[in-house]
Parts: C-alpha cells; sequence; structure tokens
C-alpha cells in the first residue's frame, strides 16, 4: 500500500479561520479554527486589518499541525495546499507591500451612492454583459471607486501605477511567497465587477470607465493551479504547493461535486449563496441573479448562475437577540412545529435589504398578518420559513433566466441541522435535497489541489471517494405552494408601496 499523502485546506472566513488536513480519501484528520475581527464602522463601513487576517491564517495552520502531530502524523506527508477565501472583500498595497487601508469587507456599504451614480450613467448593462454581474456596494469594484474618490493616498497611488489589488487569496499569497507571487483565480476575480467572463481578461473598457486603469491586477489563473509555495513563516520544515485558490462558495459548489449542469448548492449560514453548475458555456443570467464562475481546473470552466440572498440565518438570530423569542437556535425547530401553521404569519426579511432575486437594497424588514391568535411559536416558524421561500424564489428566477433544470439542491451550512428548514425546502422545490457534508469549502479546496498535486486523477476519481450524504424526499403539500404565493406577495407589495412613498 503506497504511503498516504495529506492535505491542509485554509477556509478563510469572515468571522473566523478554519485549517483542516485532508487524507487522501477525503477524511478530516485534524483541524484548526481561530476567530477574526471586523470593524463596523458608522455608515455602513465594515473594514478588517490585513495584517490580522494574514496572522489569523497563521495561527489556524497551526493549531491545525498542532492537532495533526498530536495524532502521531508526520508533518512531511502533509504535500499539498488549497485556499478557499471570503469573497470581495479586497486590499490595496503599494510597492512595498504595504496596506494602503485596511480590508474593505463585502459587507460593507460605503459604496450605494457610487453605485446610483453608475447606475444613472448608463453602466449596468455594460456591467452585466462583460461580467455577469450587477452594479451592486456587494461586489469589489463600487468600493475601490469610492475608496480611489475619498482616500487622496490611493488616488495618488492608482495614478502613479504603484496600487496592487487582490481580493484575499491574492494578498494570503502575496504574504506566503514573501511577495514573489501576484496572482489570482477565475472565481475570485469574477466576484470583482472588473473581469470580463467571456474574455477571461481583466476588463480594460470598464477599468477606463471606473478611472482606475492605472490599477494593477494580478494574473488570473485557474482555481486548480501551482500558485506557489510556502513554508508558512517556518511552520513546515520545507516549502509545500500551494495548488488551489478559490472563493469559499465556489469551493463549496466543488466540494458537495456540482459536476454537472443543473446541479445546485446552497450554504445556508448568515446569508445564502446558492450556486448552479451552467456548464462550459457562459449563461444567461436575467435580471435577478448574476453570472459568474462555477470552478476551474487547468482543462475545465464550469460557469455557474448565483443567487445571493442577504438573510437567513441571521434572521432567526435577531429573533433571539431582538425579540427573545428563544434562548437558544436549536429550540426553533420545536417551536416551529408546535403550531399545525404560519396562523398568516409572514417574514419578509429584509434587515439589511433584500439580495436575490430582488436586489432591494432599500427595503425594509416586515413581519405581516400578525393578529391575537398569533403566538410566538408563529412568528419563528415565519422565520425558518422564509429562508425556504427565499431559496425557492432564486431557483425559479435561475430556471427561467438560465433555461436550467434543477438536478437537485446539496444544503450545507449550520441551518441544515434544522429538519424543519429542509422539509420545507424539499417540499417547496420539489426536489430531492441532500446533506450532510460538514466544511463543504474546505472539502472543496483540498479536492482541487490533490487534482493539481496528482493525489486525485480526475473528477471521476474524487465522485468514487465521496462520502454518503443523507438525502431527504419532498412529500406532496399545496399548503406550502400557497403559502409561497402569498409571501411572495407581500415582498411585490411592499416594494410597490416604497415605491409610491418615495415619488
Amino acid at each position: 500500500m503506497m504511503d498516504q499523502k495529506y492535505i491542509l485546506a485554509i477556509d478563510q472566513g469572515t468571522s473566523s479561520t478554519k485549517s483542516i488536513i485532508f487524507d487522501q480519501s477525503g477524511n478530516p484528520v485534524a483541524k484548526g479554527h481561530v476567530d477574526l475581527n471586523t470593524q463596523f464602522i458608522d455608515g455602513g463601513l465594515v473594514e478588517q486589518d490585513p495584517f490580522e487576517i494574514y496572522q489569523n491564517v497563521l495561527a489556524s495552520v497551526k493549531n491545525c499541525l498542532d492537532d495533526y502531530q498530536s495524532k502521531g502524523l508526520n508533518i512531511i506527508d502533509v504535500v499539498s495546499v488549497g485556499i478557499s477565501n471570503q469573497r470581495e472583500t479586497f486590499v490595496v498595497w503599494d510597492e512595498t507591500g504595504k496596506p494602503l487601508h485596511n480590508a474593505v469587507v463585502w459587507q460593507c456599504k460605503r459604496s450605494v451612492a457610487v453605485c446610483e451614480r453608475l447606475k444613472s450613467e448608463g453602466l449596468n448593462d455594460e456591467v452585466k454583459q462583460r461580467t455577469g454581474l450587477i452594479i451592486d456596494p456587494y461586489f469589489s469594484a463600487t468600493k475601490l471607486i469610492w475608496l480611489y474618490e475619498n482616500n487622496l493616498n490611493i488616488h495618488t497611488a492608482i495614478d502613479e501605477g504603484r496600487a496592487y489589488f487582490g481580493t484575499v487569496d491574492t494578498w494570503l499569497l502575496f504574504k506566503l511567497s514573501k511577495g514573489t507571487r501576484y496572482l489570482t483565480d477565475h472565481t475570485n476575480a469574477s466576484r470583482t465587477m472588473f473581469f470580463n467572463l467571456k474574455t477571461l481578461q481583466w476588463d480594460k473598457y470598464l477599468l477606463d470607465a471606473f478611472n482606475l486603469s492605472k490599477l494593477n491586477l494580478p494574473e488570473v489563473c485557474s482555481s486548480s493551479f501551482n500558485f506557489g509555495s510556502s513554508d508558512f513563516e517556518g511552520l513546515f520544515k520545507v516549502e509545500i504547493p500551494i495548488n488551489t485558490m478559490i472563493g469559499d462558495s465556489h469551493a463549496a459548489a466543488f466540494g458537495e461535486q456540482c459536476f454537472e449542469k443543473g446541479q445546485a448548492k446552497a450554504t445556508l449560514g448568515t446569508g445564502c449563496s446558492i450556486l448552479m453548475n451552467a456548464g462550459a458555456d457562459v449563461p444567461d443570467g436575467g435580471e435577478g441573479v448574476i453570472t459568474t464562475i462555477c470552478w476551474s481546473t487547468t482543462s475545465l470552466i464550469n460557469y455557474a448562475l448565483e443567487g445571493v440572498i442577504v438573510s437567513c440565518g441571521s434572521t432567526i438570530e435577531w429573533l433571539r437577540r431582538e425579540l427573545g423569542l428563544f434562548s437558544e437556535v436549536m429550540q426553533t425547530q420545536d417551536m416551529a412545529r408546535a403550531v399545525p401553521d404560519n396562523n398568516g404569519v409572514y417574514i419578509i426579511p429584509a434587515f439589511s435589504g433584500l439580495g436575490a432575486p430582488y436586489w432591494d437594497m432599500n427595503r425594509k424588514a416586515e413581519i405581516q398578518g400578525l393578529t391575537f391568535s398569533c403566538n410566538k411559536n408563529h412568528i419563528v416558524r415565519a422565520g425558518l420559513e422564509s429562508v425556504a421561500y427565499q431559496i425557492r424564489a432564486v431557483i425559479d428566477v435561475m430556471k427561467d433566466a438560465g433555461q436550467l433544470d434543477l438536478q437537485g439542491l446539496i444544503v450545507n451550512g449550520g441551518i441544515i441541522n434544522n429538519q424543519f428548514v429542509l422539509e420545507c425546502l424539499t417540499n417547496l422545490l420539489n426536489r430531492p435535497l441532500t446533506y450532510g457534508i460538514t466544511d463543504a469549502s474546505g472539502l472543496g479546496a483540498a479536492y482541487l489541489a490533490g487534482l493539481q498535486a496528482g493525489i486525485f486523477k480526475d473528477l471521476n476519481d474524487i465522485i468514487r471517494i465521496a462520502k454518503h450524504r443523507s438525502t431527504m424526499m419532498p412529500v406532496s403539500e399545496l399548503k406550502i405552494e400557497k403559502n409561497y404565493r402569498t409571501w411572495e406577495m407581500y415582498v411585490k407589495l411592499g416594494s410597490s408601496r416604497q415605491i409610491v412613498s418615495t415619488t
């Protein structure tokens, strides 16, 4: 039997970094975790310290290696590294490698006015056609435009050609390689609003339109690629190759084996990212969802449609924290089942606006249908149901705009522990629901790194070693379809009321 080889997967997220070492059968053998601080500043600004992000990664890797070695395993058998990262968050640094500003986090809303101006200039169609995205503060470009217009040091550095832009993957690679490697991958590039999906190059037209033509941008490579090597500041005795960089949601899609057209995954966390594999051709995303790159290897690129939902788990957390309806999230499943139906109560979870497929960032949250016959269980049930309703709305738009038939939905994230939500979702979609993999982003990064390192021969090799997952089958239930239509009516009614009130 050949010697066992191991892969280190680093999942650098918004609130923490997780490091996991997988064996060549895809089993996790060691883990490390370190929380990451985020600065929430008045005016909707959200930032992180770039050096803290890097040190956070090193600390997480150290914890993981300590766990690994405590089990008697040899560090020399770790032969490849894959990195998945929070998307859209970016850093700008100068020619010496010094950040010119804190990392601007994807949640930041500083560029709302910039977005409105770009739309008024008629750029929305150009952006959609070229990048697959819509003009929204969620994506990196508009926040960098804001910095260019409001930060003299960054303005000057960009105009003098001394500013280097990078999403978190690029920043980490730059630091890990001691400034010798300046690269990114297709998935992260596709989230910036600078990247042309058809040419697979940075889009000169848009960079000129944004007054950022002199900005330095990294070379774009496949998600599975030889990005360089590092000893992680001495944590390894020799440098080991970094064979994958990929956005975390895309890594989860790969980890969940969304390898075929029509296969979709939904990561149910604070918000929700729904990615549906659209195959080898660029799909038309229509108005409600965006077009992006699902994942890529050196021989294959798969595109995807994506719907980004702003509030899922955060809705449930708000019900706990602000209304005090329960003390532990795990209680919500039993509370929802304690009543036979929602009693006409619906939550429109627009606490930070509505994301896909509505993209109404000015919308406010609402609770509809309250009467004296309602109790806290009905409100909790309505909150859980709103998670399923939003996913259904996104899937419907994907099917219509991209002419894609949903083959099945694979779900991951913390909310999958709530069986009530899963039942609502599978019945509402009338499709099987597959779940059961933890750390899907890390697993996807490990799979891709293993492909580049030759540990896995091809996609079929990965399918062969894939672990068993649970499947939930839909039960015909007409009432949930009717409830969804009522919820959808409230969404549209609220938008129309807002239009009237602002005119």
